[in-house]
């Protein structure tokens, strides 16, 4: 299925007949187009819009200078491209309040009471996580999602760790008070 995606995403935007490719970017696409994907679905939670932050991280790519900077890290460039894009979906979901419908029939049916709170705890972290400043949303992100240490989101983003530190700590406090319904008081 991989290999489908990969080349049908591809194909959507090289169908189009104005842009033409740089090499350069092919390459940055085969090589990081998981990274990518995989952060925005972490972060959405849904195939679609992980596919559409793919394609939207890659359109703005393309759309970038050529004369830009020449030592740019595309893994980081695009990690932080993804998480950003993904947020934007989850914060255009949320002021659309809009509700997905499901794939399958069965999944109109009444969840099991573990499940529900399942449920309900993922639509609270994306509300929660759409409510964050870009910055510690972002640094949530890759701290917990994309599994970076503080010293290494502090590389990334060129700022101090302490700060990263201090960014996490605020963050989790404020999850801790908005999910402590769902988890029984478990944070």
């Amino acid at each position: 299925m991989k290999a489908k995606y990969r080349r049908r995403t591809l194909r959507s935007v090289l169908e189009e007949p104005a842009i033409a490719i740089p090499d350069e970017l092919e390459r940055a696409f085969r090589q990081h187009h998981s990274l990518v994907f995989r952060t925005a679905y972490r972060i959405t939670g849904n195939a679609g819009d992980a596919e559409d932050v793919l394609q939207t991280v890659f359109l703005r790519l393309l759309g970038r200078s050529r004369s830009a900077d020449p030592l740019l890290n595309f893994e980081s460039y695009l990690r932080r491209a993804a998480i950003n894009a993904a947020l934007d979906v989850i914060r255009a979901r949320q002021a659309d309040q809009t509700v997905p419908l499901p794939e399958d029939a069965s999944d109109l049916m009444p969840a099991a009471p573990g499940q529900a709170d399942v449920s309900g705890l993922r639509q609270a972290l994306m509300r929660a996580l759409a409510q964050l400043k870009s910055r510690s949303a972002e640094i949530f992100t890759l701290r917990f999602f994309e599994g970076l240490s503080n010293q290494e989101i502090a590389r990334t983003l060129g700022i101090s760790q302490v700060l990263v530190a201090v960014i996490v700590h605020r963050t989790r406090q404020q999850f801790r008070k908005e999910l402590r319904p769902y988890l029984g008081g478990q944070l």
